[in-house]
């Protein structure tokens, strides 16, 4: 497979776990432990700007609160990703815990571990993903760790904590919005 085929594999997985995240619902402050005011976050859903046949969508709710400022690693939240696609046949979706965030102006970086997968992406639990955010306003710019490798399965089992991809792909216009609060 080549890297054109392995680039659109991954932005369909991640597609697909992006979806999952608004098909479950998306997480709420009240379900996170909150140890007060928050010093970062990344929130919100969007699906990837895509062509007809194959559906993509993100949900983030990734905060780091105040007292842990010097510790992105104390991050937490979850990220839904659910992705389709017709040609090739593929589908599945993710969950995962949130392990770090780091964020400058309008852009975030944060980790996750998968926890749970179906379909395509089930070789993916266990494993750490890396997302970037460019909050535009309109239209979001979007990364992934896995950009170059494929899929989430095909991930190291060694990534670390906040590694991902420039935001290089776009979320599809009035698919949703996602947030960047910096830190200050």
């Amino acid at each position: 497979m080549n890297r054109r085929s392995n680039l659109i594999r991954a932005v369909a997985v991640g597609a697909a776990l992006l979806a999952l995240a608004s098909g479950a619902g998306s997480a709420t402050a009240s379900d996170a432990p909150h140890h007060g005011r928050e010093a970062a976050a990344l929130t919100g859903t969007a699906k990837l700007d895509r062509p007809p046949g194959d559906d993509a969508t993100i949900t983030v709710d990734a905060r780091l609160d105040a007292a842990d400022r010097d510790d992105p690693g104390a991050a937490h939240g979850t990220v839904k990703i659910s992705h389709y696609m017709e040609r090739p046949e593929f589908g599945g979706t993710a969950e995962a815990r949130v392990d770090c965030l780091l964020t400058g102006g309008k852009v975030a970086t944060v980790s996750a571990v998968v926890t749970k997968a179906d379909g395509g992406l089930k070789g993916a639990v266990g494993k750490r993903l890396g997302l970037t955010v460019h909050d535009r306003g309109r239209q979001d710019r979007f990364g992934y760790s896995w950009a170059m490798v494929g899929i989430p399965n095909d991930l190291p089992d060694d990534m670390p904590k906040c590694v991902s991809a420039a935001p290089f792909d776009k979320t599809k216009p009035g698919s949703g919005d996602l947030r960047v609060r910096p830190m200050k």
